[in-house]
């Protein structure tokens, strides 16, 4: 006697790739920036501005594009990033080109600014269609090291900028802040290390005070992180790229190692250094007199005396603004002085136009994007692509507080560009890069399991005999 049994395989369930989601907040995240492109064309002179039209369809386009090579090639990503990644640049450039209208503030910059959101969103597709998966980055570990040293060291050979000397200088394209690409590099490095010292690091010789202490020889990473991190600081006299590079490693470290000594160390060695140097460093006084002091008369890094200083203009701004602000195009930003207003205390326009109200807007937005970039660490499968993705989305959320603290009087300002928001071509093609990144890490975390393979009709036939 026999019994026959017949199986069938079940293939993988196909997971919704969520495009159309997307779509449809794309479409919201162009109109939005179009209709605030009016809103100042009409608070300035009455009528809707020339360049309205151009500016929808320019940005509309670069939507669609990046919508459509997502869904070739990053079919199950996240379905949030790249539109608020759209909003969020797209309402930089209404507020670059409406700085732009007041005289006193140099040249117009929204047309570069364009350029190189073009140039970003261009990197962004590449990443998309030349990094097929992301662990293939672990391969370069230590190369990611050395070339993001190379990048942090190579301002020091050219003049400093506002006593910060934090850009180079190439000819025929301009300047170009490199630290803005060393966060994402230094994030490869860390993420490849400490997936293979994860271990090691986690490990305690003693307790104190309620903490595992690490071991002593392992207390080697954290210095000299620590010590790159002044070096920056005191030779380039960059407070912003110093906390960051810093602040990164310890935030890496502690999802890689669960350990909260190494954020007390972190932090303890943070404050020390930061105290040291600012002990003889004037460019870091100046900003920290101009911190603790915003009211009194100020002197800028050439020795200028006498001036209101930027932060006390900026409280202005946000004290103006109230809780709905006065409007698109009827602040008085422009007395913050020269282009602050458009790099560094661009936030502070929104603040006096847009109110208490646009300012959350702006930082849920900030808030959002971060969020999805967690959200995509724990649904990656790999450890590398887990501290990749959080190391990048700490990287973006250290530069928005930073940045925020700096210009509402939080900490003390660091010279550090608003992603997305502030002018500044490095910024947005780096970021825009960040995000490409997030998003091949979110496709291959969400993408579905592949169906197993067919099999033969000896396989799928069972003769049980008794």
């Amino acid at each position: 006697m026999s019994v026959v049994t017949n199986t069938t395989t079940i293939g993988a369930i196909e997971a919704p790739s969520r495009r159309n989601t997307e779509l449809f907040l794309l479409a919201f995240a162009v109109i939005i920036p179009v209709f605030a492109y009016a809103n100042v064309g009409l608070a300035k002179d009455g009528s809707l501005p020339a360049g309205m039209l151009g500016y929808g369809v320019g940005l509309s386009l670069l939507a669609g594009v990046t919508h459509l090579m997502m869904r070739k090639f990053a079919k199950y990503a996240d379905p949030l990033m790249l539109p608020i990644a759209t909003l969020l640049n797209g309402m930089g450039l209404v507020f670059i080109w409406r700085l732009d209208l007041e005289p006193s503030l140099g040249k117009a910059m929204a047309p570069n600014q364009l350029m190189w959101s073009t140039v970003g969103v261009a990197l962004f597709l590449a990443v998309l269609l030349f990094l097929k998966d992301h662990r293939v980055l672990q391969r370069y570990t230590y190369i990611s090291m050395v070339v993001a040293l190379v990048l942090l060291i190579l301002p020091m050979f050219f003049p400093g900028v506002n006593g910060a000397k934090i850009w180079i200088t190439i000819p025929g394209v301009g300047s170009l802040q490199p630290g803005e690409f060393a966060k994402i590099i230094i994030a490869i490095f860390f993420a490849g290390y400490l997936m293979v010292k994860r271990d090691a690091l986690a490990l305690a010789s003693r307790r104190f005070m309620g903490m595992y202490l690490p071991r002593g020889r392992d207390l080697g990473p954290i210095l000299v992180i620590w010590v790159i991190s002044l070096m920056i600081l005191i030779f380039e006299t960059d407070l912003g790229t110093s906390l960051l590079f810093f602040g990164l490693f310890v935030i890496m470290l502690y999802v890689a190692t669960e350990r909260t000594s190494w954020v007390v160390f972190g932090l303890t060695l943070s404050a020390a250094g930061a105290v040291g140097v600012a002990s003889f460093a004037t460019h870091v006084q100046t900003r920290v007199n101009n911190w603790l002091n915003p009211l009194a008369t100020a002197c800028d890094y050439k020795g200028n005396c006498g001036l209101v200083t930027e932060t006390a203009q900026a409280m202005f701004s946000f004290g103006s603004g109230g809780l709905f602000g006065s409007g698109l195009g009827q602040g008085y930003s422009r007395f913050i002085g020269g282009i602050a207003p458009k790099s560094d205390y661009i936030l502070a326009t929104v603040g006096e136009e847009l109110g208490l109200t646009g300012v959350m807007a702006i930082i849920l937005l900030y808030g959002l994007l971060i969020e999805r970039g967690i959200r995509t660490a724990l649904a990656a499968r790999d450890p590398f692509g887990k501290l990749l993705a959080i190391g990048l989305s700490g990287a973006f959320a250290l530069q928005i507080f930073v940045v925020a603290g700096g210009v509402t009087g939080l900490i003390p300002l660091t010279g550090m560009t608003m992603p997305f928001l502030a002018q500044g071509g490095s910024s947005v093609i780096a970021n825009w890069a960040l995000v490409a990144i997030l998003l091949r890490i979110s496709d291959t975390a969400r993408r579905p399991a592949p169906a197993p393979a067919p099999t033969s009709d000896a396989e799928m036939t069972q003769v049980v005999r008794p």
